[in-house]
């Protein structure tokens, strides 16, 4: 008897670790196949294909770039009014959260820029979008641009751990200006900056800011609406002020080591609320 409870015993534990396997194969392809579809998605503008535009949910499709209308049938007016033949897509990067899967992409959409893109899943399908764009520009001081370097995720296990590291960050440094703790979150000047105005390094960030303070230029944090990870990659939206404009700032971080070490951006104005073509708020 003992014997038949001990195999039954070890069946269960094998079904449980087989099944545990099967669920976790499972999450990964669809994290993988999610990431493909936006991608696609994001490939459409440029090609003009049809079937990528299936992922998103017709019924329900929260737009949150405020010079589209909402809905899909916002996102077909505004990719109509587009010259012919003058899209670009090309995606450096994409990673995912659970539900939501961000991506950083080179453009030419009405001139060539930069962009964040945020996409939320619900029941396998998009039914929400916040973005951010910027002109492109660079090389900047040190000679990065506003896409390159590292693009795999790596350090699955520490999303959550570097999540908190740059939230803290933001919420210490560019939201409540505790400059005390700055160089808590680097290690030393070994920091590779991709913003356009702002060299490598603690060091090629203090000369900005002095830079931007002498030309009367200021720039403020104030509320974080979204941190999002993938391993060492970090992306937060934030709201606040540049130069006096409300301002939607995306900033990407790499973590190495539990500092950071990369650090990627984009800086749009927030139109006055008279000019938005939807109702949902940037984000």
């Amino acid at each position: 008897m003992k014997q038949i409870f001990a195999q039954i015993s070890r069946a269960f534990v094998a079904g449980v670790f087989t099944l545990a396997a099967a669920q976790a194969a499972h999450s990964e392809t669809s994290m993988t196949t999610q990431k493909k579809e936006v991608v696609d998605l994001l490939k459409a503008i440029e090609t003009g294909a049809g079937e990528p535009v299936a992922v998103i949910n017709p019924d329900k499709y929260i737009q949150h770039n405020l010079g589209a209308a909402d809905g899909l049938a916002g996102f077909g007016a505004l990719l109509a009014a587009l010259p012919k033949g003058s899209a670009k897509v090309n995606t450096v990067r994409a990673y995912q959260d659970g539900d939501f899967v961000f991506t950083h992409t080179d453009y030419n959409f009405f001139g060539p820029k930069i962009g964040f893109d945020i996409f939320r899943y619900e029941n396998g399908k998009i039914v929400e979008h916040w973005d951010n764009l910027q002109e492109t520009s660079g090389p900047n001081p040190s000679n990065h641009t506003m896409t390159d370097g590292p693009t795999e995720a790596k350090d699955l296990g520490k999303t959550v751990e570097n999540k908190t590291l740059v939230k803290n960050f933001v919420d210490d440094i560019l939201i409540n200006g505790r400059m005390e703790k700055l160089t808590t979150y680097f290690d030393g000047d070994n920091y590779i900056q991709h913003n356009p105005q702002i060299g490598d390094g603690l060091s090629g960030l203090g000369a900005a800011l002095k830079a931007m303070a002498d030309a009367g230029i200021t720039m403020k944090y104030d509320t974080i609406h979204h941190v999002l990870g993938e391993g060492n990659f970090v992306l937060t939206a934030s709201e606040g002020t540049f130069g006096g404009k409300s301002t939607s700032f995306y900033d990407l971080f790499r973590v190495e080591n539990g500092k950071i070490a990369e650090h990627w951006d984009t800086l749009e104005a927030i139109p006055a609320k008279a000019d938005w073509k939807n109702d949902n708020g940037k984000f």
